[in-house]
Protein backbone atom coordinates (compact mmCIF):
# COMPACT_ATOMS: atom_id res chain seq x y z
CA UNK A 1 0.00 0.00 0.00
CA UNK A 2 1.22 3.40 -0.73
CA UNK A 3 1.47 5.59 2.26
CA UNK A 4 2.53 8.60 0.42
CA UNK A 5 -0.09 11.58 1.43
CA UNK A 6 -2.70 11.93 -1.36
CA UNK A 7 -2.58 14.77 -3.55
CA UNK A 8 -6.17 16.02 -3.69
CA UNK A 9 -7.83 17.98 -6.46
CA UNK A 10 -8.57 21.36 -5.79
CA UNK A 11 -12.31 20.77 -5.40
CA UNK A 12 -11.05 18.36 -2.43
CA UNK A 13 -9.04 20.18 -0.49
CA UNK A 14 -11.44 23.02 -0.63
CA UNK A 15 -13.78 21.35 1.07
CA UNK A 16 -11.36 19.62 3.83
CA UNK A 17 -10.25 23.31 4.38
CA UNK A 18 -14.03 24.14 4.91
CA UNK A 19 -14.50 21.15 7.02
CA UNK A 20 -11.65 21.88 9.09
CA UNK A 21 -13.43 24.87 10.35
CA UNK A 22 -16.53 23.74 11.54
CA UNK A 23 -16.67 23.55 15.24
CA UNK A 24 -18.95 23.73 17.50
CA UNK A 25 -17.66 26.00 19.58
CA UNK A 26 -17.85 28.43 16.25
CA UNK A 27 -21.95 27.91 16.24
CA UNK A 28 -23.96 30.91 17.13
CA UNK A 29 -26.41 30.20 19.97
CA UNK A 30 -29.35 30.30 16.63
CA UNK A 31 -27.30 28.19 14.52
CA UNK A 32 -27.22 25.45 17.54
CA UNK A 33 -30.83 26.01 18.30
CA UNK A 34 -31.77 25.87 14.76
CA UNK A 35 -30.02 22.22 14.24
CA UNK A 36 -32.04 20.97 17.86
CA UNK A 37 -35.30 22.19 15.89
CA UNK A 38 -33.90 20.04 12.75
CA UNK A 39 -33.31 16.75 14.84
CA UNK A 40 -36.48 17.14 16.47
CA UNK A 41 -38.17 17.43 13.32
CA UNK A 42 -36.73 14.48 11.76
CA UNK A 43 -37.65 12.17 14.22
CA UNK A 44 -40.87 13.18 14.09
CA UNK A 45 -41.36 12.15 10.34
CA UNK A 46 -39.58 9.72 10.91
CA UNK A 47 -41.77 8.02 13.77
CA UNK A 48 -44.63 9.06 11.99
CA UNK A 49 -44.36 6.62 8.91
CA UNK A 50 -43.39 3.67 11.19
CA UNK A 51 -46.30 2.17 9.54
CA UNK A 52 -45.76 3.04 6.13
CA UNK A 53 -44.82 -0.21 4.15
CA UNK A 54 -41.75 0.74 2.98
CA UNK A 55 -40.87 1.19 6.42
CA UNK A 56 -41.67 -2.24 7.86
CA UNK A 57 -39.41 -3.62 4.84
CA UNK A 58 -36.27 -2.00 5.50
CA UNK A 59 -36.86 -2.74 8.86
CA UNK A 60 -37.02 -6.20 8.07
CA UNK A 61 -33.94 -6.01 6.34
CA UNK A 62 -32.36 -4.09 9.35
CA UNK A 63 -33.17 -6.91 11.42
CA UNK A 64 -31.48 -9.52 9.64
CA UNK A 65 -28.11 -7.89 10.58
CA UNK A 66 -26.08 -7.60 13.81
CA UNK A 67 -23.28 -5.77 14.51
CA UNK A 68 -20.59 -5.70 17.59
CA UNK A 69 -21.04 -1.69 17.32
CA UNK A 70 -24.67 -1.71 16.80
CA UNK A 71 -27.21 1.12 16.42
CA UNK A 72 -30.80 1.62 16.93
CA UNK A 73 -33.58 1.49 14.28
CA UNK A 74 -36.08 4.13 15.87
CA UNK A 75 -39.58 3.07 17.25
CA UNK A 76 -38.51 -0.72 16.82
CA UNK A 77 -36.22 -2.98 19.48
CA UNK A 78 -34.15 -3.82 16.41
CA UNK A 79 -30.47 -3.37 16.69
CA UNK A 80 -28.41 -3.60 13.86
CA UNK A 81 -24.85 -1.82 11.85
CA UNK A 82 -24.91 1.67 11.67
CA UNK A 83 -25.16 1.74 7.96
CA UNK A 84 -28.63 -0.30 8.04
CA UNK A 85 -30.00 1.82 11.20
CA UNK A 86 -29.28 5.11 8.73
CA UNK A 87 -31.15 3.62 5.61
CA UNK A 88 -34.42 2.24 8.26
CA UNK A 89 -34.57 5.18 9.57
CA UNK A 90 -33.80 7.56 6.62
CA UNK A 91 -36.51 5.22 4.90
CA UNK A 92 -39.06 6.49 7.50
CA UNK A 93 -37.75 10.24 7.59
CA UNK A 94 -38.57 10.22 3.90
CA UNK A 95 -41.70 8.52 3.77
CA UNK A 96 -44.66 10.71 4.71
CA UNK A 97 -42.67 13.74 2.78
CA UNK A 98 -43.05 15.75 5.66
CA UNK A 99 -39.30 16.32 6.61
CA UNK A 100 -37.08 19.19 5.88
CA UNK A 101 -35.80 21.06 2.47
CA UNK A 102 -33.74 23.21 0.94
CA UNK A 103 -34.50 25.17 -1.89
CA UNK A 104 -31.35 26.18 -4.67
CA UNK A 105 -30.70 25.89 -8.33
CA UNK A 106 -31.33 22.21 -7.18
CA UNK A 107 -33.62 21.25 -4.31
CA UNK A 108 -33.67 18.25 -1.65
CA UNK A 109 -33.88 17.22 1.73
CA UNK A 110 -31.08 17.43 3.76
CA UNK A 111 -32.35 15.79 6.69
CA UNK A 112 -32.19 12.38 4.80
CA UNK A 113 -28.10 12.57 6.43
CA UNK A 114 -29.20 12.89 10.28
CA UNK A 115 -30.40 9.46 10.44
CA UNK A 116 -26.65 8.51 9.70
CA UNK A 117 -25.10 10.89 11.40
CA UNK A 118 -27.25 10.05 14.53
CA UNK A 119 -26.32 6.07 14.18
CA UNK A 120 -22.31 7.10 13.73
CA UNK A 121 -23.01 9.44 17.22
CA UNK A 122 -24.82 6.65 18.80
CA UNK A 123 -22.20 3.28 18.01
CA UNK A 124 -19.31 6.36 18.55
CA UNK A 125 -20.87 7.18 22.20
CA UNK A 126 -20.46 11.01 20.70
CA UNK A 127 -21.56 13.71 23.12
CA UNK A 128 -24.56 16.04 21.54
CA UNK A 129 -21.92 18.95 20.76
CA UNK A 130 -20.17 16.44 18.45
CA UNK A 131 -23.30 15.69 16.63
CA UNK A 132 -24.76 19.24 16.20
CA UNK A 133 -20.76 20.18 14.73
CA UNK A 134 -21.80 16.70 12.42
CA UNK A 135 -24.94 17.48 11.32
CA UNK A 136 -24.30 21.53 10.76
CA UNK A 137 -21.19 20.56 8.71
CA UNK A 138 -23.35 18.32 6.68
CA UNK A 139 -26.33 20.95 6.28
CA UNK A 140 -23.51 22.96 4.78
CA UNK A 141 -22.11 21.05 1.87
CA UNK A 142 -25.90 19.69 1.24
CA UNK A 143 -27.26 23.37 0.68
CA UNK A 144 -24.67 25.05 -0.70
CA UNK A 145 -24.21 22.49 -3.56
CA UNK A 146 -27.93 22.40 -4.08
CA UNK A 147 -27.61 26.54 -3.88
CA UNK A 148 -24.53 26.41 -6.47
CA UNK A 149 -24.74 23.52 -9.04
CA UNK A 150 -28.09 22.49 -10.88
CA UNK A 151 -28.03 18.72 -11.12
CA UNK A 152 -31.79 18.23 -11.26
CA UNK A 153 -31.76 19.15 -14.97
CA UNK A 154 -28.40 17.67 -16.09
CA UNK A 155 -30.28 13.99 -15.25
CA UNK A 156 -29.59 13.76 -11.52
CA UNK A 157 -30.64 13.47 -8.25
CA UNK A 158 -30.25 14.72 -4.93
CA UNK A 159 -28.61 11.57 -3.50
CA UNK A 160 -25.63 13.18 -5.03
CA UNK A 161 -24.87 15.89 -2.58
CA UNK A 162 -26.78 13.65 0.41
CA UNK A 163 -23.88 11.21 0.08
CA UNK A 164 -21.58 14.31 -0.50
CA UNK A 165 -22.66 16.02 3.20
CA UNK A 166 -23.38 12.89 5.28
CA UNK A 167 -19.37 11.95 4.22
CA UNK A 168 -17.51 14.74 5.85
CA UNK A 169 -20.62 14.60 8.70
CA UNK A 170 -19.56 11.13 9.44
CA UNK A 171 -15.90 11.30 8.97
CA UNK A 172 -16.29 14.36 11.39
CA UNK A 173 -18.02 11.56 13.96
CA UNK A 174 -15.67 8.76 13.36
CA UNK A 175 -12.19 11.43 13.84
CA UNK A 176 -10.49 10.59 10.86
CA UNK A 177 -8.11 13.20 10.01
CA UNK A 178 -7.70 14.98 7.01
CA UNK A 179 -6.56 12.27 4.59
CA UNK A 180 -9.07 9.52 5.84
CA UNK A 181 -11.43 12.19 5.42
CA UNK A 182 -10.22 12.83 1.42
CA UNK A 183 -10.70 9.16 1.02
CA UNK A 184 -14.53 9.11 2.55
CA UNK A 185 -15.46 11.39 0.42
CA UNK A 186 -14.00 10.21 -2.73
CA UNK A 187 -15.31 6.76 -1.62
CA UNK A 188 -18.58 8.01 -1.21
CA UNK A 189 -19.14 9.95 -4.46
CA UNK A 190 -16.96 7.82 -6.79
CA UNK A 191 -19.64 4.93 -6.95
CA UNK A 192 -23.00 6.43 -5.54
CA UNK A 193 -24.17 8.95 -8.86
CA UNK A 194 -27.71 8.80 -8.74
CA UNK A 195 -30.14 8.84 -11.54
CA UNK A 196 -33.16 11.84 -11.59
CA UNK A 197 -35.42 9.15 -13.44
CA UNK A 198 -36.56 8.39 -9.57
CA UNK A 199 -38.55 11.48 -9.42
CA UNK A 200 -40.42 11.19 -12.87
CA UNK A 201 -43.32 9.98 -14.14
CA UNK A 202 -45.15 7.26 -12.18
CA UNK A 203 -43.35 7.43 -8.48
CA UNK A 204 -42.06 4.34 -6.97
CA UNK A 205 -41.06 3.02 -3.17
CA UNK A 206 -37.54 4.26 -3.96
CA UNK A 207 -38.59 8.12 -4.27
CA UNK A 208 -38.47 7.98 -0.69
CA UNK A 209 -35.13 5.82 -0.14
CA UNK A 210 -32.66 7.64 -2.33
CA UNK A 211 -31.75 9.73 0.18
CA UNK A 212 -31.57 7.30 2.95
CA UNK A 213 -29.67 4.87 0.30
CA UNK A 214 -27.22 7.98 0.00
CA UNK A 215 -26.51 8.05 3.82
CA UNK A 216 -26.24 4.46 4.27
CA UNK A 217 -23.72 4.79 1.28
CA UNK A 218 -21.88 7.54 3.24
CA UNK A 219 -21.83 6.09 6.17
CA UNK A 220 -20.34 2.84 4.71
CA UNK A 221 -17.70 4.86 3.09
CA UNK A 222 -16.79 6.72 6.00
CA UNK A 223 -16.05 3.70 7.90
CA UNK A 224 -14.25 2.31 4.69
CA UNK A 225 -11.96 5.15 5.11
CA UNK A 226 -11.54 4.22 8.93
CA UNK A 227 -9.99 0.76 8.00
CA UNK A 228 -7.40 2.48 5.22
CA UNK A 229 -9.40 2.15 2.24
CA UNK A 230 -8.52 4.64 -0.54
CA UNK A 231 -10.55 6.38 -3.61
CA UNK A 232 -9.74 8.56 -6.90
CA UNK A 233 -7.77 11.65 -5.41
CA UNK A 234 -9.33 13.80 -8.56
CA UNK A 235 -12.67 12.89 -7.96
CA UNK A 236 -13.99 16.11 -8.84
CA UNK A 237 -11.75 17.49 -11.05
CA UNK A 238 -10.15 14.33 -12.71
CA UNK A 239 -10.69 12.81 -16.05
CA UNK A 240 -13.84 10.90 -15.85
CA UNK A 241 -14.52 13.11 -12.28
CA UNK A 242 -17.14 14.79 -11.41
CA UNK A 243 -17.41 18.06 -13.36
CA UNK A 244 -16.82 15.81 -16.21
CA UNK A 245 -20.18 14.21 -16.04
CA UNK A 246 -22.42 16.72 -15.18
CA UNK A 247 -20.66 20.11 -16.30
CA UNK A 248 -18.31 22.33 -14.49
CA UNK A 249 -20.12 24.35 -12.40
CA UNK A 250 -18.73 26.97 -9.22
CA UNK A 251 -19.04 25.67 -5.96
CA UNK A 252 -18.87 28.60 -3.55
CA UNK A 253 -18.95 27.14 0.11
CA UNK A 254 -20.99 29.20 2.95
CA UNK A 255 -19.59 32.20 5.11
CA UNK A 256 -22.10 31.25 7.50
CA UNK A 257 -24.10 28.15 8.59
CA UNK A 258 -26.98 27.06 6.14
CA UNK A 259 -29.39 25.01 8.51
CA UNK A 260 -30.92 28.19 9.33
CA UNK A 261 -32.29 28.86 5.70
CA UNK A 262 -34.25 25.22 5.43
CA UNK A 263 -37.71 24.86 5.66
CA UNK A 264 -39.71 22.74 7.67
CA UNK A 265 -42.93 21.16 6.15
CA UNK A 266 -46.16 21.50 8.04
CA UNK A 267 -48.08 19.51 5.37
CA UNK A 268 -46.94 16.06 4.00
CA UNK A 269 -47.16 17.09 0.34
CA UNK A 270 -43.87 17.55 -2.03
CA UNK A 271 -42.78 21.09 -0.63
CA UNK A 272 -43.43 22.92 -4.13
CA UNK A 273 -47.15 22.04 -3.91
CA UNK A 274 -47.07 23.37 -0.16
CA UNK A 275 -48.02 27.17 -1.00
CA UNK A 276 -51.29 26.13 -3.50
CA UNK A 277 -52.75 23.56 -0.60
CA UNK A 278 -52.29 26.30 2.08
CA UNK A 279 -54.30 28.30 -0.39
CA UNK A 280 -56.82 25.89 -1.61
CA UNK A 281 -57.72 25.10 2.65
CA UNK A 282 -58.41 28.58 2.89
CA UNK A 283 -60.23 29.25 -0.07
CA UNK A 284 -62.68 26.70 1.15
CA UNK A 285 -63.20 28.37 4.33
CA UNK A 286 -63.44 31.62 2.32
CA UNK A 287 -66.25 30.35 -0.34
CA UNK A 288 -68.08 28.45 1.85
CA UNK A 289 -69.42 26.05 -0.78
CA UNK A 290 -72.70 24.20 -0.21
CA UNK A 291 -71.27 21.68 -2.49
CA UNK A 292 -67.92 21.39 -4.37
CA UNK A 293 -70.34 20.25 -7.13
CA UNK A 294 -70.64 24.07 -7.86
CA UNK A 295 -67.18 24.34 -8.79
CA UNK A 296 -66.59 24.78 -12.59
CA UNK A 297 -62.60 25.20 -12.84
CA UNK A 298 -58.99 24.90 -10.47
CA UNK A 299 -56.43 26.79 -11.67
CA UNK A 300 -52.81 26.08 -10.06
CA UNK A 301 -50.27 28.41 -10.92
CA UNK A 302 -46.40 28.15 -9.70
CA UNK A 303 -43.07 28.75 -10.50
CA UNK A 304 -41.43 26.10 -12.94
CA UNK A 305 -40.37 23.42 -10.65
CA UNK A 306 -43.24 23.29 -9.32
CA UNK A 307 -45.29 22.73 -12.48
CA UNK A 308 -42.55 20.07 -13.90
CA UNK A 309 -42.53 18.16 -10.35
CA UNK A 310 -46.27 18.63 -9.80
CA UNK A 311 -48.11 19.34 -12.38
CA UNK A 312 -45.98 18.46 -15.86
CA UNK A 313 -47.39 14.60 -16.05
CA UNK A 314 -50.02 12.71 -16.70
CA UNK A 315 -49.99 10.65 -13.79
CA UNK A 316 -50.48 13.52 -11.45
CA UNK A 317 -54.35 13.27 -12.41
CA UNK A 318 -54.43 9.69 -11.80
CA UNK A 319 -51.90 8.92 -9.28
CA UNK A 320 -51.32 5.28 -8.68
CA UNK A 321 -49.40 5.50 -5.30
CA UNK A 322 -48.53 7.55 -2.71
CA UNK A 323 -45.61 8.77 -3.41
CA UNK A 324 -47.14 10.08 -7.03
CA UNK A 325 -50.04 11.51 -5.01
CA UNK A 326 -47.92 13.63 -2.74
CA UNK A 327 -45.79 15.07 -5.43
CA UNK A 328 -49.63 15.63 -7.31
CA UNK A 329 -50.82 19.13 -7.09
CA UNK A 330 -54.52 18.09 -8.78
CA UNK A 331 -54.64 15.55 -5.58
CA UNK A 332 -53.80 17.55 -3.17
CA UNK A 333 -55.79 20.37 -4.16
CA UNK A 334 -58.74 18.04 -4.10
CA UNK A 335 -58.28 16.34 -0.97
CA UNK A 336 -57.62 20.43 0.55
CA UNK A 337 -60.98 21.50 -0.86
CA UNK A 338 -62.90 18.28 0.13
CA UNK A 339 -61.57 17.73 3.49
CA UNK A 340 -60.66 21.07 4.87
CA UNK A 341 -57.14 19.56 5.43
CA UNK A 342 -54.01 16.95 3.99
CA UNK A 343 -52.94 14.61 6.68
CA UNK A 344 -51.01 10.62 6.18
CA UNK A 345 -54.34 9.56 6.20
CA UNK A 346 -54.90 11.56 2.90
CA UNK A 347 -52.91 9.08 1.08
CA UNK A 348 -54.70 5.86 2.13
CA UNK A 349 -55.19 3.54 -1.46
CA UNK A 350 -58.80 3.91 -0.50
CA UNK A 351 -58.45 7.89 -1.81
CA UNK A 352 -56.62 7.19 -4.28
CA UNK A 353 -59.37 5.92 -6.28
CA UNK A 354 -62.06 7.66 -4.24
CA UNK A 355 -64.97 8.41 -7.16
CA UNK A 356 -64.99 12.45 -5.53
CA UNK A 357 -61.77 12.97 -5.24
CA UNK A 358 -61.28 11.22 -8.88
CA UNK A 359 -64.13 13.95 -10.13
CA UNK A 360 -62.67 16.95 -8.58
CA UNK A 361 -59.30 16.36 -9.52
CA UNK A 362 -60.25 16.63 -13.42
CA UNK A 363 -61.35 20.02 -12.55
CA UNK A 364 -58.09 21.07 -11.55
CA UNK A 365 -56.14 23.02 -14.85
CA UNK A 366 -51.77 24.02 -13.49
CA UNK A 367 -49.80 26.02 -15.51
CA UNK A 368 -46.48 27.70 -14.81
CA UNK A 369 -46.55 32.26 -14.22
CA UNK A 370 -43.44 33.38 -14.93
CA UNK A 371 -43.90 36.07 -12.20
CA UNK A 372 -43.68 33.45 -9.59
CA UNK A 373 -41.34 31.43 -11.33
CA UNK A 374 -39.01 34.87 -10.79
CA UNK A 375 -39.57 34.67 -7.10
CA UNK A 376 -38.12 31.19 -6.68
CA UNK A 377 -36.12 30.43 -5.00
CA UNK A 378 -36.43 33.17 -2.57
CA UNK A 379 -40.01 32.34 -2.06
CA UNK A 380 -42.03 28.60 -2.50
CA UNK A 381 -44.90 30.61 -4.11
CA UNK A 382 -48.21 29.26 -5.37
CA UNK A 383 -51.69 30.62 -6.66
CA UNK A 384 -54.96 29.45 -6.37
CA UNK A 385 -57.80 30.38 -8.48
CA UNK A 386 -61.55 28.88 -8.44
CA UNK A 387 -64.13 29.82 -10.67
CA UNK A 388 -67.79 29.03 -9.63
CA UNK A 389 -70.43 27.86 -12.23
CA UNK A 390 -72.02 31.31 -11.83
CA UNK A 391 -69.03 32.88 -12.97
CA UNK A 392 -67.68 34.17 -9.48
CA UNK A 393 -64.09 33.96 -9.14
CA UNK A 394 -62.18 33.45 -5.91
CA UNK A 395 -58.40 33.25 -5.69
CA UNK A 396 -55.31 33.24 -2.83
CA UNK A 397 -51.53 33.54 -3.78
CA UNK A 398 -49.29 32.31 -0.50
CA UNK A 399 -45.50 32.78 -1.05
CA UNK A 400 -43.91 31.84 1.84
CA UNK A 401 -45.74 28.64 3.24
CA UNK A 402 -45.37 27.88 6.83
CA UNK A 403 -42.31 26.24 7.92
CA UNK A 404 -40.42 28.77 5.20
CA UNK A 405 -37.51 30.39 6.49
CA UNK A 406 -39.27 33.18 6.51
CA UNK A 407 -42.35 32.20 7.87
CA UNK A 408 -41.18 29.98 9.99
CA UNK A 409 -43.27 27.12 12.18
CA UNK A 410 -42.44 28.20 16.02
CA UNK A 411 -40.80 25.96 18.34
CA UNK A 412 -44.22 24.69 19.97
CA UNK A 413 -45.64 23.71 16.50
CA UNK A 414 -42.50 22.02 15.66
CA UNK A 415 -43.04 20.05 19.09
CA UNK A 416 -46.51 19.28 18.72
CA UNK A 417 -45.86 17.85 15.29
CA UNK A 418 -42.98 15.39 17.21
CA UNK A 419 -45.97 14.81 19.50
CA UNK A 420 -48.26 14.11 17.32
CA UNK A 421 -46.45 12.23 14.92
CA UNK A 422 -44.92 9.96 17.48
CA UNK A 423 -47.82 9.25 19.32
CA UNK A 424 -48.22 6.00 17.69
CA UNK A 425 -44.72 4.30 18.67
CA UNK A 426 -44.34 6.22 22.29
CA UNK A 427 -46.11 7.34 25.29
CA UNK A 428 -46.43 10.79 26.24
CA UNK A 429 -43.77 10.00 29.16
CA UNK A 430 -41.14 8.75 26.86
CA UNK A 431 -41.67 11.59 23.99
CA UNK A 432 -42.09 14.25 26.85
CA UNK A 433 -38.49 12.90 27.82
CA UNK A 434 -37.09 12.68 24.39
CA UNK A 435 -38.00 16.31 24.05
CA UNK A 436 -36.52 17.45 27.20
CA UNK A 437 -33.12 15.80 26.28
CA UNK A 438 -33.16 16.88 22.34
CA UNK A 439 -34.02 20.44 23.50
CA UNK A 440 -30.70 20.47 25.58
CA UNK A 441 -28.86 18.04 23.59
CA UNK A 442 -25.43 20.03 23.42
CA UNK A 443 -25.59 18.72 27.22
CA UNK A 444 -25.50 15.39 26.47
CA UNK A 445 -22.85 13.23 27.16
CA UNK A 446 -23.98 10.58 25.04
CA UNK A 447 -26.05 10.59 22.01
CA UNK A 448 -27.06 6.60 23.15
CA UNK A 449 -29.10 8.80 25.69
CA UNK A 450 -31.11 9.92 23.07
CA UNK A 451 -31.92 6.99 20.80
CA UNK A 452 -32.21 4.86 23.82
CA UNK A 453 -35.59 6.82 24.37
CA UNK A 454 -36.84 5.63 20.80
CA UNK A 455 -36.25 2.06 21.49
CA UNK A 456 -38.97 0.18 21.89
CA UNK A 457 -39.58 -3.32 22.17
Amino acid sequence: MNNEPARWDATVEALLAYAQGVRYDALSPAVVHETKRRVIDTFASALGAYAEPVSVMSRALAARTRSDQPARVWGSGIVTTPELAAFANGVMVRSLDVSDTYLGRSRGHPSDMTPGLIALAEVMHADGKALIEAISLAYDIYCSFCQAVDVNAKGWDQPLYTVLGCALGAARLLRLDAEATGHALSLALTPNMALAQARRGSLSSWKGCAGANATRNAVFAALLAKEGFTGPTAVFDGSGGLWEAIGRSEWPLPAAPMIPLTHTKSLPVCYHGQSAVFAAIELRERIKLDALDDIAEIHAEGYGAAVFMMGADASRWAPATRETADHSLPYCIAIALLDGAVTSASFAAARLHDPAVVALMQKVKVSEDPALSARYPEGAPGRVTIRLKSGATQWLEIRYPRGHEKNPMSDAEIEQKFHTMCAGRLDGERRTAALVLLRRLETVGDVSEVTALFAVA
